[in-house]
């Protein structure tokens, strides 16, 4: 039996992995500061709406918010809502994040996997919001 089939079929589990990973991500940001003050002097500022950093932040809020609401409750208020945000805020769609991942090959590796653990969080609270 893989660990996808015992997630299906114990919602208690995944949410297990959430509050973990959510823990991991929390030392996770917190030892990527450097990298990210780096992006912040280094990487051109974009004619976008929000920089690379503020997606980044936007999105932590989101998806962590959401996780600590499982977290602290067990549940998300508005599930079918939190649904439709969770599946439209994927990490790797957007452009200046699918851009630093792609063309810094080498540097950031911190913030890169930061970004790797945020998106499969994003996934693991789809999986338990889906399956509750």
């Amino acid at each position: 039996m893989t660990n996808t089939t015992l997630t299906n079929q114990n919602p208690e589990l995944t949410k297990n992995y959430i509050i973990q990973l959510l823990d991991k991500l929390t030392i996770d940001y917190q030892n990527s500061k450097s990298e990210r003050q780096a992006i912040a002097h280094q990487l051109p500022v974009s004619e976008t709406e929000f920089t690379l950093l503020e997606e980044i932040e936007l999105l932590t809020t989101d998806i962590r918010g959401y996780a600590s609401q499982i977290k602290a409750k067990g549940y998300i208020e508005n599930t079918q809502q939190a649904i439709e945000q969770l599946k439209q805020k994927r990490v790797f769609d957007v452009p200046s994040i699918s851009q630093l991942y792609l063309h810094n090959s080498h540097e950031y590796e911190n913030i890169k996997s930061y970004l790797r653990m945020l998106d499969y969080l994003r996934l693991l609270i789809l999986e338990y919001l889906t399956f509750q």
